[in-house]
């Protein structure tokens, strides 16, 4: 095998593996598992912790503006529901909703790709799937609350949520469990996903 073939057939691979991962986004986004706080568990960013590992900044940015699209059309009733997008659609000009759900996880899927750039060479492949993973959960969490706040802080909704408490004591409250459990997660996953990538020559 030349080593233009080699490489077309590496890039074929890399395409099967972004429509995997799409669909896999669009299955996940049906799956919700909801919380006391309004907010759900969701599993979408090891997809693109994988894309990250696979595929460097482009996958990971670009998988990450699949999740956000998803996110966003679910304000709306596709691509599964959101009763918080719905509710703050309802409240607060769509933009918000836009740039809270699809440009946080875009920034997210870039910041993993970065991160996961610079563990490449220093640690073994399931170590470093460990750290992106855990790196798309934190980052995932960490913007959407934070963007959360700040687009929306002062409507009715949020304003009912908070119940007067500041922005750490609210984060705490309201993703401790199911933002422990998304890390945790998505370290084993992606770690797993990972060395099963390497040994098929796609990482």
């Amino acid at each position: 095998m030349t080593k233009t073939t080699r490489k077309s057939t590496l890039n074929t691979r890399k395409l099967a593996l972004v429509a995997i991962l799409t669909a896999v986004m669009v299955v996940l986004g049906m799956v919700n598992i909801p919380m006391p706080a309004g907010l759900s568990i969701t599993f979408n960013m090891i997809p693109v912790a994988i894309a990250a590992m696979s595929m460097g900044l482009w996958g990971g940015t670009a998988m990450g503006a699949v999740f956000g699209l998803i996110s966003f059309l679910q304000c709306f009733g596709i691509c599964g529901s959101s009763l918080m997008g719905a509710t703050l659609v309802a409240q607060a000009p769509v933009w918000m909703s836009f740039v809270q759900r699809f440009l946080s996880r875009v920034l997210m899927g870039f910041l993993v790709a970065l991160i996961d750039r610079s563990v490449k060479n220093r640690m073994s492949t399931g170590l470093r799937g460990a750290v992106t993973g855990f790196s798309s959960a934190f980052l995932n969490t960490l913007l959407f609350m934070s963007l959360l706040v700040l687009l929306f802080g002062r409507t009715e909704y949020m304003q009912e949520k908070m119940a007067g408490r500041a922005f750490l004591a609210y984060l705490v409250a309201s993703v401790g469990i199911n933002g422990l459990v998304e890390m945790v997660v998505a370290a084993i996953m992606t770690s797993a996903i990972g060395v099963a990538l390497k040994k098929a020559r796609m990482i």
